[in-house]
């Protein structure tokens, strides 16, 4: 372990209230939801970071990359882990690896995993670690995507490999000791923007249908201005501005925002969907997309296990090295999707 991880390992360890103190001095407290300390003390480290919408994109993602890195933990024991490629549109292949537990419930399916990143930044380190606590807990192997990423591939490459990807996830889980003909679909942030659209347009196309998708702090609807993107503009570890450059990254000028395949919660029709477990963040402007999101499935009649995680911070399925609260968060989602898969039976 590097001498930067362990410090701040041994820091993150420190009782809360003296991590306050040493972020800032009182605790971050936003729509009556205050910010768990540990990531308080990220927050405040990198609050002199000149904005991502200020520099080149190719240094964004090797310093998110980097940064990520300090924050990375260890995978689970008892995962194991197998890099490869699968065949993608345009002829090219698509890095994937995938997460097989120890402990595998036959019955469970193959889930098609999708990292964070507004379609600009992240890879399949971003979510290792977690893939594997998911793998683990859900008892069923998780394959994690490597898409292409904007600028370098603009719309819609980057959904076209997850398409590509899960249809494969399909045709390929039985080969897994996953149950044949069917995958789920998950993913954080924009890898839950992604698995929502998976699951409409399979759904409006006759399937294959997933059997769940798992949405974490999902990008829902960038045409509309919830609450919560005036309340947490400017918080750790998302911003207005971020999701702003992201987007004018990752599509091509002038596209409508309201399409379905950027903004799936422009959806009307939520009937048929697949069963969802739906996770938001207390500190993120995506909270209230996310959350409306959820009670819109439910109401559409589809089953839904959703929480708010009120002390957390987007992306932080990336900080459960340091984040005890994250970690924990972590395990309960794996569970989640473990009880959904049993559910099914």
């Amino acid at each position: 372990m590097s001498l930067q991880r362990l410090i701040a390992k041994a820091v993150a360890s420190l009782p809360g209230g003296m991590i306050v103190k040493m972020s800032g001095g009182e605790p971050k407290t936003i729509e009556g939801r205050t910010l768990e300390p540990q990531l308080q003390l990220v927050a405040w480290n990198g609050r002199n970071a000149p904005p991502m919408s200020t520099l080149p994109a190719e240094a964004v993602q090797q310093g998110v990359k980097a940064q990520l890195a300090l924050m990375a933990d260890k995978l689970p024991g008892g995962v194991g882990v197998k890099e490869f490629t699968i065949p993608g549109p345009d002829a090219n292949q698509i890095p994937v690896r995938l997460y097989t537990p120890a402990s595998q419930d036959p019955r469970h399916p193959l889930m098609v995993y999708f990292h964070m990143g507004g379609g600009v930044i992240g890879d399949m380190d971003t979510c290792h670690a977690f893939c594997g606590m998911l793998a683990q807990g859900a008892q069923a192997p998780v394959l994690s995507v490597d898409y292409r990423l904007a600028p370098q591939h603009i719309f819609p490459a980057g959904l076209d490999d997850c398409f590509a990807a899960y249809k494969w996830g399909v045709e390929n889980a039985a080969k897994y000791g996953a149950p044949a003909g069917k995958a789920s679909v998950g993913g954080d942030s924009m890898g839950g923007n992604f698995s929502a659209i998976i699951s409409q347009r399979m759904k409006r196309e006759g399937g294959p249908v997933p059997a769940l998708q798992l949405l974490i702090y999902p990008a829902i609807d960038i045409s509309r201005h919830y609450p919560s993107k005036t309340a947490f503009a400017n918080t750790f570890s998302l911003s207005q501005d971020t999701m702003d450059w992201f987007m004018q990254q990752y599509l091509p000028a002038g596209f409508d925002y309201t399409d379905l395949n950027v903004s799936p919660g422009q959806e009307t029709d939520l009937t048929g969907l697949p069963p969802a477990v739906v996770v938001t963040a207390g500190h993120d402007p995506l909270v209230d997309e996310g959350d409306d999101y959820a009670e819109r499935l439910k109401a559409a009649g589809v089953k839904v296990q959703h929480k708010r995680y009120d002390s957390l911070a987007h992306a932080f399925t990336a900080f459960t090295f340091i984040s005890p609260g994250a970690r924990a968060a972590c395990t309960e989602i794996a569970r989640m999707v473990h009880d959904m898969y049993a559910a099914r039976k």
